[in-house]
């Protein structure tokens, strides 16, 4: 007897996985209670939850159709979907997430679909979304969603975290189902995607979500291999296999227990260069990253990690020697809540990026407190430290301080050779943006064509946020812009050595030497500047003589860089192979200066002196 005709079972398996969603559960199974169809099982799979989920379901258990497990730990989506489904006795399956809703003909409309079209595999209805926005079928922008659809029984199993992490639905199974046979429509809107903050696709997807967001949310102790629908790829197992399969070092004679508290943001391998030294690095994360956020547990391992929900006793039990706080503006109130605490152990606070964005969000009385009550500060550039001390209290200038980038990458990408440049084989002029083309508009791109320069634009994260400035310049410059994919640090060397120079953010600026009318441009290095630098890349900045310009500063004293004023006198110094070249050679010798291991220990050593201070 085959399933269709198995009479024991229920017509339709509805399958339910929820995390932390008890405040929506009620009314989910509520909407599966008023079905038009009766003739259903409903399978909830509890992936974990903290909060009150299964309290809430008991009451439901009563109803025989009704199953519950709960699993003992989370295990991402498709996991507990996988379990659901080795649960589900129907020959149908549909799905009813925790925060979703069904209108009561929903089962009835999709069985019948699948009832009438023998070589349907799949059946999907219209959606209700973002409250009151609805699609007949896909939402634009997305794929189908889970409440939407209706299949047949299948072997086919959703990929788990450990294949993939994505919010693209598609990849993840529907794919791999209609290979088998297509899908039907049945134009109805039927059923609710409950638009709220914790959707999973929103804890996915860049700029707010991402993989930090991710890792933080569901506690993941593992390295994911994460790619949403609207960022870049990543593969943590295979990234950081070599840092997180290696040894540790034993602690050396005088190592400092250090506890970073907040985030690290871009490159953050990088500390793994103190615990080379001989010190032992532990981690206290900031809660809800972005995704450029860095938050552990860390993909690369060799830090220890302290409880968010009793730091202050951990605190008091590890007793570490200083508390390196960083980095950048969403890290301040927990930064700034750490401090307030008085745990007795130095404090030393390393900002980034940006007091003008505390000013906007209003942490900027945190970030105050922050660089007045430390015990030591790391400024992120010389000009972001004289900056401070024009708007800081006075005493702020007694703190003990240092100069130091707060994105600067490990050593070991910056090992590979040089690959051949694109201009010797064409003779043209290559440059490079490794990031957003922040100062260039479409008609500079024109005006750089008009002087045979090629701008390269990598990145499709970047490339998704910056559309409509990509059809404008392609319009513009057709043959002259063009677009590449997101490189990480293992390829650095080996893709952009391919071209002539990079771009730095190419801005004018206003503040006329006086740093008092200075903004963000003029007070920050980019975290490029070392992706340039590891492939040896003269880096093109906008010549602002006079002003105080931090990334010019630094452009000057090393001499690593191409100053022009605008796009012709641009093209006459890329083309001076000449002069360019003794740029390249002054960029390949200092471009160890871009790594944080070369200042690696400048910092333990301040780190020391702080703690040895507060003895």
């Amino acid at each position: 007897m085959t399933l269709d005709d198995d009479e024991r079972s229920p017509r339709i398996s509805v399958l339910m996985p929820t995390y932390e969603h008890a405040a929506f559960i009620a009314g989910a199974i509520g909407s599966l209670l008023g079905q038009s169809l009766a003739d259903w099982e409903l399978v909830i799979v509890d992936d974990g939850s903290a909060d009150d989920t299964a309290a809430v379901v008991a009451p439901y258990l009563a109803d025989p159709r009704i199953r519950y497990e709960r699993l003992a730990a989370n295990v991402g989506l498709g996991a507990a979907l996988n379990v659901a489904l080795d649960r589900a006795r129907a020959p149908r399956i549909a799905y009813l997430p925790a925060d979703d809703k069904f209108y009561p003909e929903h089962l009835e409309s999709l069985a019948a679909l699948l009832d009438a079209d023998p070589g349907a595999v799949m059946a999907y209805s219209g959606v209700r979304h973002h409250y009151n926005r609805v699609a007949e079928g896909v939402i634009a922008g997305h794929s189908l969603q889970l409440v939407q659809v209706m299949h047949r029984r299948t072997p086919a199993r959703w990929l788990g975290r450990g294949e993939l992490v994505t919010d693209d639905l598609g990849r993840m199974l529907w794919d791999r189902l209609l290979r088998d046979g297509r899908a039907v429509a049945s134009g109805r809107v039927t059923c609710e995607w409950v638009d709220h903050p914790d959707q999973l696709h929103k804890v996915v997807r860049e700029p707010v979500g991402g993989i930090n967001a991710y890792r933080q949310r569901f506690a993941v102790k593992h390295p994911l291999r994460f790619h949403s629908s609207v960022g870049n790829e990543i593969d943590e197992v295979e990234h950081y296999r070599r840092f997180r399969e290696r040894p540790a070092t034993p602690l050396a004679a005088g190592g400092l227990k250090i506890l970073l508290v907040g985030e690290l943001a871009y490159n953050a391998d990088r500390v793994l260069a103190l615990a080379e030294r001989g010190h032992a690095l532990y981690g206290l994360w900031m809660p809800e990253p972005y995704w450029y956020n860095t938050v552990g547990p860390l993909p690369f391992g060799h830090v220890h990690d302290l409880p968010r929900a009793d730091w202050r006793r951990a605190i008091g039990e590890l007793r570490p020697d200083v508390i390196y706080a960083l980095l950048n503006w969403q890290a301040v109130p927990f930064a700034r809540e750490v401090l307030a605490a008085n745990t007795g152990v130095p404090f030393v606070w390393h900002f980034k990026e940006g007091p003008f964005i505390c000013r906007e969000k209003g942490s900027w009385q945190a970030l105050v407190e922050l660089h007045t009550r430390a015990d030591g500060l790391v400024y992120s550039s010389a000009e972001m430290r004289d900056w401070f001390a024009g708007v800081l209290p006075a005493k702020a200038a007694a703190i003990p301080s240092l100069v130091l980038d707060g994105d600067l990458p490990k050593r070991e990408w910056f090992v590979d050779a040089r690959a051949p440049r694109l201009s010797q084989q064409d003779g043209a002029v290559h440059t490079v943006v490794p990031g957003r083309p922040i100062g260039l508009h479409p008609e500079d791109v024109a005006a750089l064509a008009g002087e045979g320069v090629h701008l390269h634009f990598y990145g499709e994260f970047t490339h998704g946020q910056w559309g409509g400035w990509i059809d404008r310049a392609r319009a513009l410059a057709p043959d002259h812009l063009h677009l590449h994919g997101h490189v990480d640090q293992r390829r650095w060397v080996e893709e952009f050595s391919r071209y002539d120079a990079g771009w730095l953010h190419f801005f004018a600026s206003s503040n006329q030497g006086d740093l008092r009318r200075a903004d963000w441009d003029d007070l920050n290095i980019p975290a490029r500047a070392a992706t340039l630098a590891a492939a040896g890349l003269p880096m093109i900045q906008r010549d602002n003589d006079g002003a105080c310009v931090a990334t010019q500063s630094l452009g000057r004293r090393l001499e690593i860089s191409v100053f022009a004023s605008d796009m012709a006198e641009l093209g006459a110094r890329l083309r001076d192979a000449t002069a360019l070249q003794r740029v390249r050679e002054q960029v390949w010798r200092h471009r160890h200066e871009f790594t944080f291991d070369h200042h690696a220990d400048r910092l333990l050593g301040f780190l020391g002196a702080v703690a040895a201070a507060r003895a």
